[in-house]
């Protein structure tokens, strides 16, 4: 690769990157890497067993896209392209680490239905009691603890809800973008966004109410 003065700032346009990373430009591969990497590490990491293998997915998808970019067509975005090379090899790499499971998870109510008013009530459908205030968030430690919380209920997550969910509220792809990475229809991924974070609500609503009548 040839090496041009420090990159600094924004990234350009896809043509500029697309162009400079043709030319083997050293340091628009590393300004590339520097800024998409971490959010392909959490993507890597919804597929795969543990950080280590994660990095080892996101190294083989740099890898990919330096020997695929002469043949990249613009039919989508260059970030698109260049996840999708990620999420296959993540793929890839999770069945042989027998990390996937069987994805018939994605059914049954998203609360428990005793929560609410039944039809017969002056309110139907409306929460039979207001749930617990949990604690500020503006405490230091509460918002590690949460972190700590999400990170440990996103990982029990059924697998394409861990995906959809990585992929929308972590990494910052939308709805579109991840209907094209996985290949499943926008009323698909509503449905698998929604579950997800639903459990994630529940996951921390069971924590916090649990310290606050504690």
């Amino acid at each position: 690769m040839v090496e041009t003065a420090p990159f600094d700032g924004a990234l350009p346009g896809d043509p500029v990157i697309v162009a400079r990373l043709r030319a083997r430009d050293e340091t628009m591969f590393v300004a590339l890497i520097d800024a998409w990497s971490p959010g392909m590490l959490r993507a890597a990491r919804a597929y795969v067993a543990d950080d280590h293998t994660a990095q080892d997915v996101v190294q083989e998808a740099w890898l990919g896209v330096l020997r695929g970019v002469d043949r990249f067509e613009a039919r989508s975005s260059l970030r698109t392209w260049v996840y999708r090379i990620l999420i296959n090899k993540a793929k890839t790499r999770g069945v042989r680490d027998a990390r996937l499971v069987p994805t018939g998870d994605d059914h049954g109510p998203t609360v428990e239905p005793a929560r609410f008013r039944d039809a017969d009530d002056p309110y139907p459908g409306h929460w039979l009691s207001s749930p617990p205030a949990w604690p500020s968030p503006e405490d230091g430690a509460v918002a590690a603890e949460t972190r700590r919380e999400l990170a440990t209920a996103l990982a029990a997550l059924p697998r394409r809800q861990r995906v959809v969910v990585t992929l929308r509220d972590v990494t910052g792809h939308s709805g579109d973008e991840v209907c094209e990475l996985l290949s499943i229809s926008a009323a698909n991924q509503r449905v698998l966004l929604h579950r997800g974070r639903a459990a994630l609500r529940a996951a921390l609503e069971r924590r916090w109410a649990g310290e606050a009548t504690s």
